[in-house]
């Protein structure tokens, strides 16, 4: 048995600029970290049958990989080249649709058990491209790269897309102060609203083809972005929560499915009450709210207000590993 651990990923800057419709044009920046918070994958090689067991919220017993429904468990598997007797077994600490990149944490956290299974080491950036080429070029995904990198990498990241595609990544240098004041100060709610990011990012891909004023917001997006991660290092939080404000209103500019009435509203109730910016994780449409509230009584007025709205604050820390195998039993099994 293998069993791999993959982490969630807190988007701060330049979310969108990762999608191909803007860096073929622009270039890509993406300000990320990953928390501790988790998609695990376990792997098991079948002895007495060939058949294919995939269970994750469904459960799939098939006599061939293709007959697999999980798209992204068929299309790792046919890439990795495993035909059958295999058992995949997903869970994780967050479900999907909540914006943090769930899909690619499944994936990421297969591939890497799947590398570990053919005794094969395979480094991040080649786990993050497999990832994006599965879900960008086989299965058609309008989906960006920043999902598959943040899974793969770990920690606080930042990403310069090129034109082409091609993806440097880079640490950036946060203090240890800093980290322990963005822990405290920066808050997740979740707003009870699961979302299909599919459906918003294709529709944001297609905004920012045909509209000029979108692909004038992704640029602010961009710049914003890097801003923060400039600040961030530092050591200067001071202007957080305004660059996340102005960050949520370019963003709303993009879709009108990255939110709603109701979302809104609950955005301009945490503003009244102890909140100085924010914004929805992932595409949007639902899932989590980061808030930033630069003191102890914001924090405390924050969670009263939006507590009594019936939203459940999901503790947190930074985690700074990426995707890794916790336990390898083919391995104890062979140096045995």
């Amino acid at each position: 048995m293998i069993i791999t651990r993959t982490p969630f990923r807190v988007p701060f800057g330049g979310g969108g600029t990762d999608l191909p419709g803007f860096y073929k044009k622009h270039g890509g920046f993406i300000f990320s970290a990953t928390i501790d918070k988790y998609m695990y994958i376990s792997l098991n090689r079948l002895v007495l049958d060939k058949l294919v067991k995939i269970r994750y919220s469904k459960s799939e017993t098939v006599a061939s990989v293709r007959e697999i429904q999980h798209d992204l468990a068929r299309e790792a598997l046919t890439f990795m080249g495993i035909e059958n007797s295999i058992e995949i077994t997903s869970f994780a600490d967050i479900p999907s649709g909540t914006g943090m990149g769930s899909s690619l944490c499944y994936l990421v956290g297969l591939l890497k058990a799947l590398h570990t299974l053919n005794r094969k080491e395979v480094d991040m950036q080649q786990l993050a491209e497999e990832a994006s080429h599965i879900e960008m070029e086989i299965l058609k995904s309008p989906i960006g790269k920043q999902d598959q990198y943040m899974a793969a990498f770990g920690g606080f990241l930042e990403m310069h897309i090129d034109k082409d595609g091609k993806v440097e990544v880079k640490r950036p240098k946060i203090s240890q102060d800093t980290i322990d004041e963005l822990e405290y100060k920066v808050s997740l709610y979740f707003t009870n609203k699961f979302h299909d990011s599919n459906d918003i990012l294709k529709h944001q891909q297609e905004q920012i083809a045909s509209d000029k004023e979108v692909e004038k917001a992704m640029l602010n997006i961009k710049d914003i972005g890097i801003q923060i991660k400039s600040e961030m290092e530092k050591g200067n939080l001071a202007n957080f929560g305004k660059l996340l404000d102005q960050h949520w209103q370019e963003k709303k500019k993009i879709s009108h499915k990255m939110s709603d009435n109701e979302l809104n509203g609950l955005y301009s109730l945490a503003m009244a009450n102890g909140a100085e910016g924010g914004k929805i994780m992932g595409s949007g449409g639902g899932g989590l709210f980061m808030f930033f509230t630069p003191n102890n009584d914001g924090k405390k007025k924050l969670k009263a207000t939006l507590e009594a709205k019936g939203l459940k604050e999901m503790k947190y820390n930074f985690d700074f590993e990426g995707a890794k195998v916790l336990l390898n039993v083919f391995q104890r099994n062979n140096e045995n």
